[in-house]
């Protein structure tokens, strides 16, 4: 568990504060002075740094507290840090509030507001450190699929991706069937190239069809091909999709989209391996690996009489589902600057302004990937310089997003909120929970950018 550092050079002052959270089973400890704090900051187990504004004999400036703030600040600018103060040095407190302390404690304090401090602060830290631990781990596993993989130029960062790529990759090896859901434009085909790019079929043919655009009568040239003559303008052999595939991997997009006719044709071959060209009686076998891809629910469609139940398992027997890019925004800005880098026009190199970045962010991305592709591509052509604006994207969203602020404090902002929700809004009591002044609970707000809503009495 992360300690309290009481700064303290005052053994009658440190000896009560550490009663004190003793008493409220705070593990603590205390050192007398600035280097003793950085070096004990510096070991890693510190979570909250508790500290006086003077240590030598008789100064009353607040100097050398200020002093060791920054200091703390420049070796760990996340780590929270409560001032105590005498009345001669709280102005000085006041301002490294504005800085990023956490706030200040006058002498002789409030025991429960202190603990209480301590211990939300103490909580946080342990939140923050654990989302850290987490995104490092991520972050490796990432690197070491990115490594020992060809992930096809797929950017993400989003666990929910990393999710499908990693099971991606993981069945790749193996000559199964795959079923790939999703929204449109959210990245399926890319997921069919991973898995054809790490399969044992990967120097073979990766042949698509958009199986759902397909019409009836010429599902049947299109998929198994046809001799000249099989039908009204046939004067040459044609191949289909799947013999061009053979011993490779055939991408079926939009299965959900074959008619009934359709369904059937492609059963058989699934089922026995075997198919006639048009105009042929010749049976010839396909070696064939199928990935297939789909925006429609199909167990809703085999409910509804719209897809067979045993073409679905013949094609589901592993199952991917590609999340909307909406439910990872975690992905949003890695794929924007990717999609700048993509743009074929030579020129200075673009970047977004942080407007036209909060935008993106805000957006809901009804098209997914493929819209985020085209409004970059559109704010590229119409922007003026090389810094592209919120403007430039032309998204709803973009109209705020200049004047909204950068995100910031994830971990803290949920905390402060819940707390606020919990009380009704009462900023009085949420800051008592808290166990900070009502000044600095509101000037926590401003940082973390969080609004009040006031809502007129019945």
């Amino acid at each position: 568990m992360s300690r309290l550092l009481i700064v303290e050079d005052q053994p009658a002052i440190a000896e009560a504060l550490t009663v004190l959270f003793e008493i409220h089973d705070i593990p603590c400890e205390v050192v007398g002075g600035r280097e003793e704090a950085l070096a004990r900051i510096a070991e890693g187990t510190i979570g909250v740094v508790l500290q006086d504004m003077n240590f030598a004999p008789a100064a009353t400036s607040g100097q050398e507290g200020v002093e060791l703030f920054r200091a703390i600040r420049r070796a760990d600018p996340d780590m929270p840090v409560l001032l105590m103060t005498a009345w001669t040095s709280l102005e000085t407190a006041v301002t490294l509030v504005r800085e990023g302390a956490n706030d200040y404690f006058a002498k002789p304090w409030d025991d429960a507001k202190l603990v209480s401090s301590v211990r939300n602060l103490l909580q946080i830290r342990a939140l923050q450190r654990e989302n850290e631990k987490l995104k490092t781990a991520r972050a490796k596993s990432r690197a070491e699929i990115s490594t020992r993989y060809d992930l096809a130029g797929v950017v993400y960062e989003s666990d929910a991706l990393h999710r499908v790529v990693s099971l991606a990759v993981h069945v790749a090896a193996a000559d199964v069937p795959v079923l790939i859901t999703g929204p449109n434009g959210a990245g399926k085909e890319k997921i069919a190239e991973i898995i054809q790019a790490n399969s044992q079929r990967r120097a073979k043919p990766f042949v698509r069809v958009n199986a759902g655009a397909l019409p009836d009568e010429l599902l049947e040239s299109e998929l198994f091909g046809a001799e000249p003559g099989a039908f009204t303008g046939a004067r040459r052999l044609r191949i289909g999709r799947f013999e061009a595939a053979d011993g490779g991997t055939l991408f079926l997009d939009e299965i959900g989209n074959l008619s009934a006719a359709g369904q059937v044709r492609l059963l058989r071959v699934l089922q026995t391996g075997e198919y006639e060209r048009l105009g042929s009686s010749l049976t010839r076998r396909a070696n064939v690996r199928v990935l297939a891809a789909t925006n429609t629910d199909l167990r809703k469609a085999i409910t509804e009489g719209r897809f067979r139940e045993d073409l679905y398992f013949r094609v589901n027997v592993i199952e991917l589902a590609v999340p909307a890019l909406k439910d990872r925004p975690e992905d949003i800005l890695p794929l924007a600057r990717a999609a700048l880098e993509a743009l074929p026009d030579p020129g200075p190199p673009l970047r977004l302004s942080a407007g036209a970045e909060r935008a993106l962010v805000a957006h809901s991305w009804p098209g997914n990937v493929r819209e985020l592709f085209n409004r970059i591509q559109r704010a590229a052509l119409v922007s003026s310089g090389d810094v592209l604006s919120a403007e430039d994207l032309a998204l709803a969203s973009a109209d705020s997003a200049d004047a909204a602020s950068p995100p910031v404090g994830v971990e803290e902002r949920g905390v402060f909120e819940e707390t606020l929700r919990r009380h009704g809004g009462s900023v009085s009591r949420a800051a008592e929970e808290l166990g900070v002044s009502r000044q600095a609970f509101y000037r926590k707000m401003e940082r973390l950018g969080i609004v009040l809503e006031r809502r007129p009495r019945d």
